[in-house]
């Protein structure tokens, strides 16, 4: 199955498509119980059934092991063990292809049933202090509900954990000197593993910055900057001096924040940096058109600091 995954991505609708998937489990009772799981088109490169696998050396179980896709051999991601699901006897029927963050991962599934064209509002964030942070948003159906999972994250603690921070630590041995301590910088992503690494980063590097788990909220805490400004009088920088934020985001994504913020006067001279791991170039072209002052691509963290610099001091 082929994916035209790019439309939602260069509109302002704060709409996103989702492929709904099953990885199922055995209750105590021997009972199969089906689970529902979700992942944004927009990540989908193509969807086979499970071809001959390759078995690897591997120091985690959840890497099943590797499979040729065409002119490529990709690692294969066991959910089912991820999720730590007890799958005993439920055979697996997909592979759902992924590509994100100039990567590209197959993961074991046991079934795909459809894609759904649901509003950005209707997901709603995931309990907080859950005991699984690989959830980002909860979709609410008539008859279940479908979870959708932070590949960002597990793809990451699988593959590359460290590789994040230890991009945003060579930039900073390469960042030009100068006072950052008066900046403030928001920071809005619906993971808490992207959004750490990213604030870690910023704050390291000398930045003061705030903290949004949605563009919903993001934009409360802008409006309430804006009202203060205003209340004493002084310019927008007294409160923000930059946002940064995620596409995909439960309640409001990226792309319908960052039109919202180019069409209220207040923030006229905020710059907005999307970081995203789907900012291809058709992509990148469409954002800027919305307002976006900068693109960067996850999980490109040396140029983090160096763009922050460049807008705010502009």
């Amino acid at each position: 199955m082929d994916i035209n995954n790019n439309i939602l991505l260069q509109s302002d609708t704060n709409e996103l498509e989702i492929v709904e998937f099953r990885v199922d489990e055995i209750d105590g009772n021997g009972k199969v119980v089906p689970c529902y799981f979700g992942v944004n088109v927009a990540k989908v490169r193509e969807i086979i059934r499970v071809p001959e696998i390759r078995t690897t050396i591997n120091p985690s179980p959840s890497i099943k092991g590797m499979i040729k896709l065409r002119d490529k051999v990709i690692t294969l991601i066991d959910l089912a063990i991820v999720l730590n699901k007890n799958t005993d006897g439920i055979a697996t029927d997909k592979v759902i292809v992924l590509e994100f963050n100039r990567l590209i991962v197959g993961v074991l599934v046991h079934s795909v049933s459809r894609i759904y064209r649901i509003s950005w509002q209707s997901v709603e964030p995931p309990v907080k202090h859950a005991s699984d942070s690989r959830i980002t948003g909860v979709v609410k159906m008539e008859n279940r509900i479908i979870l959708l999972l932070d590949f960002e994250k597990i793809v990451g603690e699988l593959c590359a954990a460290d590789v994040m921070t230890e991009l945003g630590q060579k930039q900073l041995e390469m960042s030009p000197v100068f006072d950052r301590s008066a900046k403030r910088i928001l920071v809005a992503d619906d993971s808490a593993f992207i959004r750490q690494t990213i604030c870690t980063t910023l704050r390291n590097a000398g930045y003061k910055v705030d903290e949004a788990e949605n563009g919903e909220e993001a934009w409360h805490l802008l409006n309430e900057k804006l009202a203060r400004s205003r209340s004493a009088n002084t310019d927008l920088r007294s409160e923000v001096d930059l946002l940064i934020t995620d596409i995909e985001m439960p309640k409001m994504d990226g792309l319908h924040l960052t039109s919202l913020i180019r069409k209220e006067s207040g923030f006229e001279g905020l710059p907005v940096v999307i970081f995203s791991s789907l900012a291809s170039e058709d992509n990148k072209n469409k954002w800027k058109s919305i307002g976006a002052n900068d693109i960067l691509t996850k999980p490109d963290l040396p140029d983090l600091v160096s763009r922050a610099d460049s807008l705010i001091q502009h």
